[in-house]
């Protein structure tokens, strides 16, 4: 409910002194070959005027997503102004030759990618173009397919809102950074207080649609929650909703970075966490402890997944005996490759296993009620994360003003923590590694996102996209990192 839609169109151009037949039948080509969901533009681009006609045309479509094919050389400036004028993200491919014979239907497309690249660049305008962005109809149709999430998230952050409530916690340096980066990316931010989020949340006092949430929330967790909090956990679930319908403003999505501890609880009377995995269940991201940049992250991972996402922190290390009780032998990982991804309990119920329950927060109990019996610390969502592919990931401002990322695929193992909160066992391939050399080395939080699927390339894209110049991953063995000791 609170990502984009992608509206797809496919553009062709030729060049004066090709024929334009070539591009003409080769765009229908694609489009057949894809199948439903992208609209044919029927002007084929040779000039300006041209241009300026089938934008006039993909936009009274609706298209919010542009396919830019070169069926042949292509027109070097007509082309390229497609990219500057369409308001969405823009994809460049071109046509293999094969389909014809080699001198009548020879189109040179390879060729005119080359000087398209160097003019977009002259007019310093973002597009996406594949790894390797010529093929033939089928090719192209999946390349097109692959841009789909990609244009998703890229549309969503130019169109997104990020609300928090409260500074970060004591001693969170980490959670704080510069927004300076959330500007140039196009994300706007309204930063409130937690009195402005408590007093709206009092006015949310005796809702009409409590009775509908709490329903909700009974049947999702089949019983297994507080009775007595439900109605407080409702009216605070419609307090955020609310909030973000009104405060999205010019924007078209939200996602919440907000102040959950130490007041929250002694003020509100329970944990929040439960409910923040509700909104991120729809596609809301609500980031633990004012993280800015975890509540952009997880909504990047959202649109390219289209699923729920969570965001955790990259916690603790697995003890050695369930490493060997329950991983060495059966899964193809080191003891280094493994940690424990941990949460209060923001990780929607539908990515934990199925005895996942409502309960209290060990930790904030011990801080605030000195261990007794729980109160004021219940509402978190706790239980072992279920196993899946994952994507371990994050966006982030360096205290330079520069945004850098990286990006770790792996697992979640289908292996008991024997422990507390939103919890999983996570193996990534080289992981200890990965941590001296990028987590730490480059001075990154401890919270990371993690998308419930393997989807490192398209995140790779839109990063790059976005013009971040500093990817990293879980590199092998055969590619030390910059800092790491050729000795070991």
């Amino acid at each position: 409910m609170n990502i984009p839609e992608v509206k797809l169109g496919i553009i062709a151009v030729s060049r004066d002194c090709f024929p334009i037949a070539l591009s003409t039948q080769r765009r229908k080509n694609i489009v057949a070959a894809y199948g439903e969901g992208i609209y044919e533009c029927p002007i084929t681009v040779e000039n300006e005027k041209d241009a300026l006609a089938a934008l006039a045309d993909v936009q009274a479509n609706g298209v919010n997503a542009l396919v830019v094919f070169l069926g042949n050389f292509g027109p070097e400036t007509p082309e390229t102004l497609l990219c500057q004028k369409f308001d969405g993200p823009t994809m460049y491919i071109a046509a293999a030759e094969g389909d014809g014979d080699m001198i009548n239907g020879r189109g040179d497309a390879y060729c005119g990618v080359l000087n398209c690249s160097y003019n977009l660049g002259m007019r310093h305008l973002k597009a996406y173009i594949p790894e390797y962005p010529v093929g033939t109809a089928e090719e192209c149709a999946q390349m097109i397919k692959e841009f789909v999430p990609i244009a998703r998230a890229i549309v969503g952050v130019k169109n997104l809102k990020i609300i928090t409530f409260g500074p970060r916690p004591q001693d969170f340096f980490a959670c704080n950074a510069p927004i300076k980066g959330l500007y140039e990316l196009g994300v706007e931010v309204e930063e409130n207080s937690e009195l402005d989020l408590l007093v709206s949340y009092k006015a949310h006092a005796g809702d009409p649609r409590i009775p509908e949430v709490i329903a909700d929330m009974q049947s999702e967790m089949d019983g297994k929650i507080y009775p007595d909090l439900l109605e407080r956990m409702a009216q605070f679930e419609l307090t955020l909703l609310d909030w973000a319908e009104a405060h999205k403003g010019a924007r078209k999505y939200v996602a919440f970075a907000d102040k959950c501890w130490p007041a929250f609880p002694e003020q509100f009377g329970f944990e929040p966490c439960y409910v923040n995995s509700r909104l991120a269940s729809r596609g809301i991201p609500v980031a633990c402890e004012v993280d800015i940049y975890g509540a952009l992250s997880e909504y990047i991972g959202s649109c390219i997944t289209g699923d729920a996402v969570t965001l955790l922190d990259i916690n603790n290390s697995v003890p050695q005996y369930i490493y060997d009780e329950d991983i060495k032998g059966k899964f193809d990982y080191t003891i280094k490759d493994t940690f424990m991804g941990f949460h209060c309990g923001n990780t929607p119920s539908c990515k934990m296993c199925g005895d996942c329950a409502v309960k209290y927060q060990l930790i904030q109990n011990r801080l605030l009620e000195n261990g007794g019996t729980p109160d004021i610390t219940r509402g978190t969502l706790e239980g072992d994360i279920a196993a899946s592919d994952i994507t371990f990931y994050r966006l982030q401002c360096d205290s330079e003003g520069n945004l850098r990322s990286y990006i770790a695929e792996g697992e979640v193992l289908p292996v008991a923590t024997r422990s507390f909160g939103g919890i999983g066992i996570f193996a990534i391939n080289e992981m200890g590694r990965f941590y001296r050399h990028v987590l730490i080395q480059k001075r990154y939080p401890h919270h990371g996102a993690v998308a419930f699927a393997h989807c490192g390339k398209a995140l790779f894209e839109v990063l790059k996209y976005f013009g971040v110049a500093d990817i990293a991953y879980n590199q092998p063995k055969s590619m030390p990192y910059p800092t790491e000791n050729p000795w070991g």
